[in-house]
């Protein structure tokens, strides 16, 4: 058993929600959702679902948008168990951030011990999408030129949903010129609408400022004519540092194609030998984990957001359950401690969950392993795993609801 007792973090900022929370966690958290959405004269909204292969970086992407931690990460797949909302409200406009599951197969969700949401999870977030931004890690080289078999069959089955191509983990990758065949291989050479013209002033410069000299152009297709957005001058500034830039401006936002040409669109059957989608209406480069050209992304998907009701108070960060959160975070840390496998045998058990007289919280929750050999893995010797894990989450639990944790776990073989 392990106790945390660490500092809390005083930024109020960093909490669930931007007010100072002045009831319980809980109860705070309740009142937000409960609450009806103080709706603004003009409000508009966008939903987004972000979806890629598993340890692409869509939950760092959805915290640092959201400008705190809200979903679990770490180094290990399949951190995200479950689709959760975070919610960004930005004067008279919300985004709500569906952040999902990595798109996996049957397969290796039984490998990871994963249950069936983890499979229909991020087809339901698309169902409910406005928006879907599609994250490719460009650092792991395996897989960095193609698209997954599972992401595209998601593009193919909700082809009139508006797609955004973000190659995440820029700043990993040592060769910034790869970003062009990645990008012409990942879009099949076609930007709304548009076929990409490669023009690099690279060459085989890797400096950490190439990036910002790195240009992608596409222009339109022949006989079409396209008309100067009335938005084109405020996108052109949003993609200012994403390094890309257009010959034209494309037409109206959201119809993810260049006015002119009809799209063709690829049914399930023709994905077979595909590697990127041509239907993408636009091109994002940044590095999720450090916070390089988020703003830019943030900034270009306010802009696309339609008129329509909020769905939440303004003071909502996320739809999930301090409960919720408080799993998240613990079985984000037994992930970074455990080798291999292991980890994702862990079930976890909520004994004790009680609020003091001045707003502290008291949680004791019991992890259940399978066998004695992953119990001792867990504990570590001399206790120094567990401990380890109750402080770091103890710490992420203060800062999240802004009140004092006392957090214990318990490590037990299961019955």
């Amino acid at each position: 058993p392990a106790a945390a007792p660490p500092q809390r973090d005083p930024d109020p900022r960093r909490g669930l929600a931007s007010s100072k929370l002045l009831l319980s966690p809980a109860d705070e958290q309740k009142r937000l959702l409960e609450n009806r959405p103080d709706q603004p004269q003009n409000p508009r909204v966008l939903r987004i679902a972000i979806i890629g292969a598993p340890n692409a970086g869509k939950s760092t992407l959805s915290n640092q948008l959201l400008g705190r931690k809200v979903f679990p990460v770490s180094k290990k797949v399949h951190t995200t168990r479950c689709k959760a909302q975070g919610v960004i409200t930005h004067q008279d406009t919300q985004l709500i951030i569906l952040d999902t599951p990595g798109l996996t197969n049957p397969l290796k969700a039984k490998r990871h011990n994963l249950n069936e949401a983890m499979l229909t999870d991020p087809w339901d977030s698309m169902k409910h999408a406005d928006l879907v931004l599609v994250l490719v890690d460009v650092s792991d080289h395996w897989t960095r030129n193609s698209l997954s078999k599972e992401v595209l069959k998601c593009l193919s089955q909700f082809p009139h949903i508006p797609s955004v191509l973000v190659l995440n983990k820029v700043d990993i990758l040592k060769k910034k010129f790869l970003l062009l065949e990645i990008a012409t291989d990942l879009t099949e050479g076609i930007v709304n609408g548009k076929k990409l013209e490669v023009k690099s002033a690279l060459k085989q410069d890797s400096s950490p400022s190439a990036k910002s000299r790195l240009h992608i152009t596409w222009a339109s297709p022949p006989e079409s004519k396209v008309p100067r957005s009335s938005f084109g001058q405020e996108k052109n500034q949003a993609q200012e540092g994403s390094g890309l830039n257009k010959s034209s401006d494309v037409g109206g936002a959201g119809t993810g194609e260049a006015q002119g040409t009809k799209p063709k669109y690829h049914g399930p059957e023709d994905q077979k030998d595909r590697k990127g989608w041509p239907h993408f209406q636009e091109i994002f480069m940044l590095a999720a984990l450090r916070g390089e050209e988020v703003d830019t992304l943030k900034r270009y998907l306010l802009m696309q957001a339609k008129p329509g009701p909020w769905e939440f108070h303004s003071d909502v960060l996320t739809n999930q359950s301090p409960q919720e959160i408080c799993d998240n975070i613990i079985r984000e840390k037994i992930l970074e401690y455990l080798p291999l496998e292991v980890p994702y045998g862990v079930t976890q058990v909520t004994e004790i969950w009680e609020e003091g007289e001045c707003g502290e919280l008291f949680i004791v929750q019991s992890l259940l392993v399978p066998r004695e050999s992953h119990k001792r893995m867990l504990i570590g010797r001399g206790g120094k795993v567990i401990s380890r894990i109750a402080q770091e989450a103890g710490q992420d639990l203060m800062n999240a609801f802004l009140c004092d944790v006392h957090l214990k776990l318990k490590v037990e073989v299961k019955g």
